[in-house]
């Protein structure tokens, strides 16, 4: 059997980028635990040529002649039997076997991962999921999204894409917002992935604005938003309720269907304390199992876990030269 442990490998030096829809983040580990961020430079997300030619130069600048692989954390679906990726925030890679076709370019190793997937792998296996067997990492940014990991090693499944729950769970459609047991119906968003009421129209910094937009009909931010509710404001807590009700349910469905005894959330919304733990409250009300210890609890990484995470990735793989 395989040693799984991030130990293995331990010494080798590691380069690893996140790329996101902005920026090209490229960092170096020399030992666990440690990442250096090296680099920053803007993501070219609507030329193909132009986006291989920045990572060229970026690998020609820090790691040079020598054949040192390449983790790359970011977001987008990556089919596992084909290769073939799918990321709509850097669209000229949309549609290529990304991996292979920048192994070629760069004359290295490279192996494309998915950041919610990154992220929860680092929280579990260095951050706030440390010492659980089975984590599940939560991302609450611009969007929704999440990751698997069992044993330290993050689940991808048949289709690649295990822990998105921001597709395909149905949020509840009723919210009781006085506790009285009087539940009104909220009205279900459609998505951008084509569906109705998937936990990504809501769930996030974005989706909770477009929550109090619904319930309030008033445009305002997701920081002015929780700022009121934290103020006693009780548009804001209108919103705040549904906004727990219908994303502790799906989640708590998570929990129990994956075994999950630890929940770290990452992303905009897990700087926010208060929500994060009135979330964790909410998600215990409604697993099988009733948990007396927290489950969601806010990540240990918030800037470089998807650095983190490639690099853990890439000692667990145990790459040596080509």
């Amino acid at each position: 059997m395989p040693d799984t442990s991030v130990e293995q490998g331990q010494h080798s030096r590691v380069f690893v980028a996140d790329i996101g829809g902005s920026y090209i983040r490229l960092g170096v580990s020399d030992r666990p635990r440690s990442v250096r961020l090296v680099e920053s430079v803007p993501t070219p997300v609507d030329s193909w040529e132009a986006f291989g030619a920045t990572l060229e130069a970026l690998a020609a600048r820090h790691i040079g002649e020598t054949r040192s692989p390449l983790v790359i954390s970011m977001a987008g679906a990556i089919d596992p039997a084909s290769g073939v990726i799918c990321a709509s925030n850097v669209p000229c890679v949309s549609g290529r076997v990304l991996g292979a076709e920048l192994s070629s370019r760069l004359k290295r190793r490279i192996r494309i991962a998915n950041d919610a997937d990154c992220l929860a792998l680092a929280e579990a296996v260095e951050g706030a999921g440390a010492g659980h067997d089975v984590v599940f990492g939560v991302v609450l940014g611009s969007g929704v999204g999440g990751g698997l990991v069992v044993g330290g090693r993050v689940v991808g499944g048949a289709s690649g894409i295990a822990g998105e729950w921001g597709h395909g769970l149905s949020v509840s459609a009723r919210v009781d917002f006085d506790g009285m047991g009087h539940a009104e119906p909220v009205m279900a968003l459609r998505c951008g992935c084509g569906r109705v009421g998937c936990v990504d129209t809501i769930g996030a910094a974005r989706g909770l604005e477009r929550l109090h937009a619904l319930l309030n009909d008033e445009q305002k931010d997701s920081h002015t938003v929780l700022d009121d509710w934290q103020q006693g404001g009780e548009r804001a807590r209108r919103t705040v309720c549904a906004w727990l009700a219908l994303v502790s349910e799906p989640l708590a469905a998570v929990v129990n269907i994956t075994g999950a005894s630890v929940v770290p959330v990452c992303g905009g919304l897990s700087n926010v304390a208060p929500l994060i733990d009135a979330l964790d409250a909410a998600v215990r009300k409604r697993t099988l199992r009733r948990f007396r210890e927290r489950v969601v609890v806010p990540g240990a990484f918030r800037q470089d876990g998807g650095l983190i995470g490639a690099a853990i990735i890439a000692r667990q793989d145990d790459w040596r030269e080509p």
